[in-house]
């Protein structure tokens, strides 16, 4: 059992010892220059993303009316036809 107790003290000293470095390294200057690099990165993806919807939805838009012109042209002509056949 000592040798279990010893292992799991140097597990968690272990632990702790790397805890303590990675908080530094993920604290230091360097990483926010990465973490700020990352954030322009997704800003500039997230800015790409919505030009595009709004460019599907103009599009989508378009089409919608184009149909409903077509749906409209259409229903005249039939009612053209039935008038004719009367």
């Amino acid at each position: 059992m000592d040798i279990f107790k010893a292992k799991q003290l140097a597990i968690f000293a272990g632990g702790v010892l790397f805890g303590s470095a990675g908080i530094k390294l993920l604290s230091s200057s360097d990483a926010k220059k990465v973490y700020t690099g990352c954030t322009a990165a997704a800003l500039r993806a997230k800015d790409y993303v919505m030009k595009t919807a709004t460019t599907v939805q103009e599009n989508a838009e378009d089409i919608l009316a184009e149909a409903k012109q077509i749906n409209e042209e259409r229903a005249e002509k039939e009612a053209a036809c039935v008038q004719e056949e009367e």
